[in-house]
């Protein structure tokens, strides 16, 4: 099952919208803040995730007594975030595809936390795709043969690929401008910013470790 989750950060809400419509997800959760989007952009969520510490009251409101909608209320007082507890419900209710929107922007320690979230599709074997109007972050490990589509239309379509571990060992990269053949990747350096695809498909190998994958676009 393919499932979207929504949460508070900064959002296109045209894009977004545009997303969900398009890939007709078979579950849409909205979490916490996240349920602003819905209310603006008249769409309704399958699922609302959230201790509702940051959501206008008007939005939670508005959707109090629409059918159909399951209401998951946490404690603010815990120890993972809405959206770890939303990654976590939608793995235990199905998701073999997880698309998270509204995780960027704002603060900086959100942001890190919820790349770090990334993580627990490696530990379940379920690709979790962050996702905005720019820029789409997913984090691989040990990967072979790894493939990003060229995308054409887009002129200015970068991929950086960052470390997350303290080595990626055997770094092969076919298909970019800048190739790579067995480098350990690691450190403190930017090594792996902007490349660019120049083949149909870039594809991307290593033996050991973890590595985000960012595709941006200016």
């Amino acid at each position: 099952m393919n499932w979207a989750i929504v949460t508070g950060g900064e959002i296109c809400d045209n894009y977004v919208k545009k997303i969900i419509k398009e890939r007709n997800f078979d579950k849409v959760i909205a979490v916490d803040a996240g349920l602003d989007f819905f209310r603006r952009v008249d769409m309704q969520p399958d699922v609302i995730i959230g201790d509702f510490d940051s959501v206008d009251s008007s939005s939670k409101q508005f959707f109090i007594n629409k059918s159909n909608i399951e209401w998951v209320t946490l404690n603010p007082m815990k120890d993972d975030t809405d959206t770890e507890h939303a990654i976590h419900y939608a793995i235990d209710n199905g998701a073999s595809q997880i698309y998270l929107f509204g995780a960027t922007g704002g603060r900086i320690d959100h942001l890190l936390a919820n790349i770090s979230l990334l993580g627990i599709g490696l530990e379940k074997n379920i690709p979790i795709i962050m996702q905005d109007s720019k820029n789409k972050v997913q984090m691989i490990q040990n990967a072979h043969n790894f493939m990003i589509k060229h995308q054409h239309e887009m002129p200015q379509h970068y991929v950086s690929l960052i470390p997350y571990t303290p080595e990626v060992k055997n770094v092969t990269l076919k298909g970019f401008k800048y190739s790579l053949n067995n480098y350990t990747m690691g450190g403190f350096n930017a090594l792996g910013i902007s490349n660019e695809i120049v083949d149909d498909y870039g594809v991307i190998s290593f033996d050991d470790g973890i590595m985000l994958v960012i595709e941006s676009v200016d």
